[in-house]
């Protein structure tokens, strides 16, 4: 995984017996590190005699909304696809006994290779980014070419009827979650529903698919693990794609993005490219301008969501990083591009 940048304390009394009875090659001295950035669960590189060797993941202090976090579904998909044509860290042990290290948490290998946190990826040549987005594109059309029955995930969340189950949902985390009225959330509120296409596919989605979340190998553009699937679960492959593609749609200020990029001279594929190169790989052929629209809406209906709860837990003391109280504006402008797209100010660019 990418270095660890930010050292928070992380309580090795109990975890580090723990280790060395369910981890294989645990022995040794432990030191935990915290990997800076991330908003939602705490992630730190776990040292044995000073070799980084394992990570851990475990949710955030502090009372939690109801099936936010789930660490215990992160562990069980990465499980699940585990040596299958989408590569992840390998998983070795959960635990669910909060008394260890505060929370339920669970460990997994450590992944070396590359991490880009920014969209642009300004380290690379123009040839090399291309590839680079060649193969999360690539990846992206793998995952949702698994047949969740085949892996065992048939149960992993409700087939059918996404849009709807999801907009209910993250319609209620927002609720639950706001702080003060935010017009275009309210909009998207009452426009969603009224406008759900009915799309029914249902395969394993991410949820959040980005650069950042995903490790590369050093000296190739293969992604060797996709990291944090805590938004996981059974839903729509456009809806993934969506949401990995807000990326083309939001500025690198703030958001790391690629709106005011000079894609061309960077070697990036314009938005249409990418998810024309996307319906090819995956079989689903050429998106219909007016899904693509709606989906872009959802994905960043449902970021804006994400962003208020981050905020929420950073003014009541729980975010995972100080940078939390930064979502709440950005909850505001996810909101406003979403309902732009949505009411066609936006147009869905295929």
């Amino acid at each position: 995984m990418a270095e660890a940048r930010d050292v928070r304390t992380l309580e090795l009394t109990r975890l580090a017996p723990w280790l060395r009875d369910h981890v294989p090659g645990a022995n040794g001295d432990i030191t935990a590190q915290k990997f800076a950035g991330g908003q939602s669960n705490p992630t730190y590189l776990l040292s044995v005699d000073g070799e980084p060797r394992f990570v851990l993941r475990r949710k955030p202090d502090g009372v939690l909304l109801p099936s936010a976090h789930a660490v215990e579904r992160e562990y069980r998909v990465t499980a699940a696809l585990s040596g299958s044509a989408v590569p992840v860290a390998k998983p070795l042990a959960l635990c669910e006994d909060a008394s260890v290290v505060g929370t339920p948490f669970f460990v997994m290998d450590y992944a070396r290779g590359r991490n880009f946190w920014d969209a642009r990826l300004p380290e690379l040549s123009t040839g090399e980014r291309g590839a680079v987005y060649d193969e999360m594109n690539r990846v992206l059309a793998a995952l949702h070419a698994i047949d969740p029955v085949d892996v065992g995930l048939s149960d992993y969340g409700r087939p059918g009827n996404y849009f709807a189950r999801q907009t209910a949902r993250w319609t209620k985390q927002y609720r639950a979650t706001e702080t003060g009225r935010i017009e275009a959330m309210e909009r998207l509120i009452a426009w969603l529903p009224a406008s759900d296409p009915g799309l029914e596919a249902c395969r394993i989605v991410h949820g959040d698919f980005r650069n950042d979340n995903m490790i590369f190998a050093p000296d190739t553009p293969r992604v060797v693990a996709v990291l944090d699937w805590e938004l996981s679960t059974l839903g729509h492959p456009l809806a993934d794609l969506a949401q990995h593609v807000m990326a083309w749609r939001v500025p690198a200020e703030g958001y790391r993005g690629l709106s005011d990029a000079d894609l061309p001279a960077l070697g990036i594929p314009k938005e249409a490219d990418y998810v024309r190169q996307y319906g090819q790989r995956s079989g689903a052929g050429v998106i219909h301008p007016a899904h693509w629209r709606y989906a872009l809406a959802f994905a960043m209906f449902r970021n804006a969501g994400i962003r208020q709860g981050v905020y929420k837990r950073a003014i009541s003391g729980n975010a995972s990083s100080e940078a939390g109280a930064l979502h709440g504006a950005r909850a505001g402008e996810i909101a406003g591009l979403a309902w732009r797209i949505a009411s066609g100010e936006d147009d869905a660019r295929l």
